[in-house]
């Protein structure tokens, strides 16, 4: 009893914070809800089907798919190999370590303001190449991955570094006598010790992806030219410019379908391989 007496505060808060929203957020997106007026008439599954017709839906879910495919290879290859270079490195760990930190606890909106002064066409680094690198259709979304990819590797590498900590030096010890070099303990140690934090890391990165909002709306606001729309965009024109609320809570609840198949996708995974960790 007094175990649940200390997990009350909590329940309570994700029951009103959390779970009661989702529940209404379900049942708006089975509705014409403007998102503004009380009024909100069943429609059944319309807005679910109208989805699949919209082009800006599919074109932020093709988005949000390149989204998530660049984050789960190049910050997370940088994390890691980062983080295998600073537990070679005995001296300055914690100042690289905070260093590399430090553009992931500065808000969104600062990290992202400076970037786009730095890009700018006119002033910026987009003068010097002559390109306009979140004004062009055709490189906007890799600029802003870039600039969100500068943010979030920093917290790969201190997240993998822990866990390399954690792995037992007799297993390198025993390699090293076994002649293997320290590409081949990497390889063959490291890599398979940290197993269940990179597929957890993998996991995070899936559903954050598909969570994406503040980097591409400060930055462009999903365009040019829808170029850079994730769903969290799309939905969130819908709701506050389109005034479909109804409509908006249908994508919701696909983005949050998504997240929670990865979610069942790893704990199969998990209880597959017993991982503890």
């Amino acid at each position: 009893m007094s175990g649940w007496l200390f997990l009350l505060p909590l329940v309570l808060f994700n029951l009103f914070v959390i779970l009661i929203p989702s529940a209404y957020s379900v049942w708006y997106s089975f509705t014409d809800w403007t998102g503004i007026s009380d009024r909100a008439n069943f429609v059944g599954l319309e807005n679910y089907r109208n989805l699949l017709d919209d082009p800006e839906f599919v074109q932020g879910l093709i988005h949000n798919v390149l989204w998530t495919l660049f984050f789960l290879v190049v910050p997370m290859t940088m994390g890691l190999f980062g983080a295998y270079a600073l537990s070679r490195v005995s001296r300055f760990r914690l100042l690289f370590r905070t260093l590399y930190f430090i553009p992931y606890i500065v808000a969104s909106v600062v990290n992202a303001s400076i970037w786009r002064s730095i890009l700018d066409p006119q002033q910026g680094f987009g003068d010097l190449l002559r390109i306009n690198p979140l004004g062009d259709p055709e490189i906007a979304l890799w600029s802003v991955e870039f600039v969100n990819n500068w943010a979030w590797w920093g917290f790969l590498v201190v997240v993998f570094l822990a866990a390399m900590q954690g792995v037992s030096p007799s297993l390198y010890e025993a390699a090293t006598m076994d002649g293997a070099s320290a590409t081949r303990q990497f390889f063959s140690v490291t890599l398979p010790a940290i197993r269940p934090t990179f597929a957890f890391l993998g996991l995070m990165t899936i559903i954050w992806s598909f969570l994406a909002f503040d980097y591409v709306y400060i930055l462009t606001q999903g365009g040019p030219a829808g170029s850079t729309d994730l769903l969290s965009t799309v939905a969130y024109r819908n709701a506050f410019s389109n005034l479909q609320g109804g409509y908006a809570s249908a994508t919701g609840i696909v983005m949050a379908l998504i997240s929670g198949a990865a979610v069942t996708g790893y704990l199969i995974v998990r209880r597959a391989r017993e991982w503890e960790t």
